[in-house]
């Protein structure tokens, strides 16, 4: 039974994740999103520890100390920021890289889906921002990334998907400064 409704839970998040994908234009991007959690690895351990309102991966944490599904999958899919690291030059620490754009927007429509995925009908377009801000993993993230998201999650919460979405593809992902890039 477990297996059935984390299938379900999964297959709905990716589709409202390409839907949103479509509405700005990544078709490939949305059409691909998260395949890698019906593998074996990633799929087995979410219908493990399948709770319904939030990741399995926590609850994998919580049990085993750290989450392997979770190691395998931001290993795999590029809308995750920590996929984004790598070697700083001669200090041998990994450090964080900015995101692609296409992959930034790709991590909105993720944030967005999670939280309506596991919140339902008390989802809000504030409710990625308030969840972003509550996370540390600001302090993770690229400083140019981290602003850029706290920027998209900040204009949906105040002006709405439509007029957000309109920016992604408008503005965004055709590489057009964000405001505070813009010269003067």
């Amino acid at each position: 039974m477990k297996a059935w409704q984390h299938f379900k839970t999964i297959t709905k998040h990716r589709w409202l994740v390409c839907c949103g994908c479509f509405r700005v234009g990544l078709y490939w991007q949305g059409l691909i999103h998260d395949l890698s959690k019906y593998s074996p690895t990633e799929f087995l351990a979410g219908a493990k520890y399948y709770q319904g309102n939030r990741s399995p991966n926590a609850a994998e944490r919580e049990d085993k100390g750290y989450s392997e599904a979770w190691m395998h999958h931001k290993g795999r899919n590029r809308h995750h920021y920590e996929y984004w690291t790598d070697m700083a030059d001669g200090s041998r620490t990994y450090v964080p890289i900015p995101m692609p754009r296409k992959y930034l927007v790709e991590m909105v429509m993720d944030r967005r889906a999670a939280c309506m995925t596991y919140q339902g009908d008390a989802y809000r377009d504030d409710s990625a921002l308030v969840y972003f801000d509550k996370s540390r993993e600001k302090e993770l993230m690229h400083p140019e990334t981290r602003r850029q998201l706290g920027h998209i999650l900040t204009m949906l919460a105040e002006k709405g998907e439509q007029e957000t979405f309109r920016y992604l593809r408008d503005s965004v992902l055709k590489g057009k400064p964000f405001p505070w890039e813009e010269q003067t």
